[in-house]
């Protein structure tokens, strides 16, 4: 079995290893939402510690989806020179960048955007700030358009690849949930009507794709709330995912996309990965507090996961790749 410097290829893209930094929101943007030298500072020394694939930070595709102050945004055509800058910056230390696409829905809060939150329903998620109004179909369908649109962007601007971000209670996660979506058309109740709307954003975004650019998705294996989204649940979800186009699953958990300081164990969502590659053809990212070499190297071998995300790793030891390699004795590229 490969182990955790072996190369893979995904869909036309190839890596060099399969450590991943996974997207972790870095607060550098401007007001607006562009790329500062800041950015290009923090990424490049990670991918000059030889990670095999960068995917940065949630970017929100419409300003009324900003989550945050000093988020990165790809919403406007203005938006891609500060994007191709970075993406060059990150291929000239020799890894690999893809670029996670998200919308904040209910999350947002009117502090932001100058607007009364919105999701599937008005059921306020974990963190949100406000009760959101419910979407209308006219409005659902200019996201999906402004997530086509950012991929398009995100194409232009140089990116290897596009994650939409479907976890941690953020827009498409909130239709998936039933905790949040409590809809009664067409896009709400059983889950394949609650994954109508994230699997319209994914076949948008593919057709922006083309056939040999792959999608990452950044999948929810758990909600970890009641009434929320099960293991199970997401593994019955999960290959709808993948025949609608989805490359990667990126597994993590969380409707609130905090909280797992409670977790102590190292690969304390790789279990989750393991039970989304039982019912998946696609390569799977392994993620949750790995620190150890010898114990990434080994899930990778064993088959459990395909890839794994080093977070906290990489923003305090940008060379711990490099290091990585060396304690398990492998010459790196």
């Amino acid at each position: 079995m490969p182990g955790l410097f072996d190369i893979i290829n995904i869909n036309g893209l190839k890596l060099k290893n399969r450590l991943v930094m996974p997207p972790m929101a870095t607060k550098m943007a401007t007001e607006e939402g562009e790329v500062t030298e800041k950015h290009i500072k923090h990424y490049t020394a990670r991918a000059r510690g030889g990670v095999g694939l960068i995917i940065i930070e949630h970017t929100y595709v419409s300003k009324d989806g900003q989550m945050s102050p000093g988020q990165m945004g790809l919403y406007d055509d203005k938006l891609i020179p500060g994007c191709e800058r970075l993406v060059k910056a990150i291929h000239k230390e020799g890894a690999k960048v893809a670029i996670q696409l998200t919308h904040a829905g209910a999350k947002a809060s009117r502090e932001i955007t100058g607007k009364q939150p919105f999701g599937p329903s008005d059921i306020v998620p974990p963190k949100g700030s406000e009760a959101p109004r419910p979407l209308t179909v006219p409005e659902m369908n200019a996201i999906i358009k402004s997530f086509g649109e950012a991929t398009r962007r995100a194409l232009d601007a140089g990116f290897d690849s596009v994650e939409l971000h479907g976890a941690h209670g953020f827009l498409l996660c909130q239709f998936l949930s039933p905790f949040t979506n409590k809809r009664k058309d067409e896009y709400g109740g059983d889950m394949i009507k609650r994954l109508r709307f994230p699997l319209e954003v994914i076949k948008e975004v593919k057709s922006k794709l083309g056939k040999n650019t792959p999608l990452f998705y950044r999948f929810p294996g758990d909600d970890m709330v009641g009434g929320g989204l099960t293991l199970n649940d997401a593994k019955l979800a999960a290959p709808h995912v993948e025949k609608a186009g989805v490359d990667v699953f990126d597994v993590s958990a969380g409707l609130s996309g905090s909280g797992h300081e409670r977790f102590t164990q190292q690969g304390y969502f790789v279990p989750l990965a393991e039970g989304i590659k039982q019912v998946v053809k696609v390569p799977v990212i392994g993620v949750g507090n790995i620190t150890e070499p010898e114990y990434a190297d080994r899930i990778v071998r064993e088959g459990r996961v395909d890839m794994v995300a080093f977070g906290h790793m990489l923003l305090s030891n940008p060379e711990f790749p490099r290091q990585a390699a060396e304690k398990l004795g492998v010459r790196v590229i």
